[in-house]
């Protein structure tokens, strides 16, 4: 199949190389991966069922948090048990068409992500800056305005390039060196020109990554800025409390995101990959359960019958 063009989609298959073990290496990446997925789904679920049942959390932090889980249970269910399959079986053989949905659907999740986080960082904006002012400004409406778009608009990204995906042809190699299919390890093998693609993903890492990093950084300044005019020592640690755990977040999301896009070893981007599709969803909850109190005594209020 030396430089034959495959253009008929229907019977392609892309070769999830994933990762590479021996039969005891194998045995502790299958734990690894179904330890990792369960905690990303109990903790993520832990958090949807508080701000559900306990009307202390229905405010908008809480909010956006519920859908940061939500989303978090969908983004690593497009990758994870794919690569349980494909560690347990040895079948790394997948279609085009699916494929196609894994790559779509990951840089839909993505980019919700990063959305979400923005318009966290905003709340939290509100809250530190305009005290009085944040039940008035962060009302239902509002929330359910902000949500919206970043789901919206998150599709329509994705829906673009999965377009330009399409639209890749493929030669003899059609080896996939990462544990998905992800966009950047499909131009690598793709036989097109890609110049035009890789010119329209550096334009939307800026309008989709930059930008949005830039409001958060813009936002977590002005809190900053704000927290240190705070004469009291105990109101300054309770202001910054409430923004450590989503800046925690946004650093681990960011720096991951960043560190797989702008280096070019394959064998890294695997890695980096693993980090970026698996790291925040896990730490997520941990992060927002361990360093907030509201959600500490409403998991005592659900779990064992404690008043808040």
């Amino acid at each position: 199949m030396d430089g034959v063009i495959l253009n008929d989609t229907s019977e392609m298959e892309f070769y999830i190389l994933a990762f590479s073990t021996s039969e005891n290496g194998r045995i502790v990446l299958l734990l690894a991966i179904v330890l990792t997925y369960l905690l990303i789904l109990s903790g993520n679920l832990i958090i949807i069922v508080l701000v559900c049942l306990v009307s202390q959390l229905h405010t908008s932090m809480y909010f956006f948090l519920c859908n940061l889980s939500i989303l978090d249970i969908f983004y690593v269910s497009t990758t994870l048990p794919k690569l349980l399959y494909i560690t347990y079986t040895g079948d790394h053989a997948v279609s085009y068409i699916a494929s196609i949905t894994q790559l779509c659907l990951f840089l839909f999740f993505a980019d919700v992500e990063i959305f979400l986080l923005t318009t966290m960082a905003f709340d939290r904006y509100v809250a530190i800056c305009f005290p009085l002012h944040y039940w008035l400004i962060m009302s239902k409406r509002v929330c359910a305005l902000l949500a919206f778009p970043a789901w919206f608009i998150a599709a329509i990204n994705a829906l673009i390039f999965t377009w330009f995906a399409i639209g890749l042809r493929f030669s003899h190699s059609i080896e996939v060196n990462n544990f998905l299919c992800e966009l950047k390890a499909l131009l690598i093998i793709s036989s097109s020109d890609t110049t035009f693609l890789k010119k329209c993903i550096m334009f939307d890492a800026v309008l989709v990554g930059f930008a949005p990093l830039t409001l958060i950084l813009t936002s977590y300044g002005c809190i900053i800025s704000t927290i240190l005019k705070i004469q009291s020592l105990v109101g300054r640690r309770k202001a910054f409390s409430s923004c450590t755990s989503h800046l925690t977040v946004v650093v681990l999301y960011f720096s991951s995101a960043i560190t797989l896009y702008v280096q070019y070893s394959q064998e890294q981007d695997k890695l980096l990959s693993v980090m970026f599709a698996t790291l925040s969803p896990m730490l997520n909850p941990l992060v927002y359960s361990l360093r907030n109190k509201d959600i500490r005594r409403a998991m005592a209020t659900v779990f064992h019958g404690k008043k808040s």
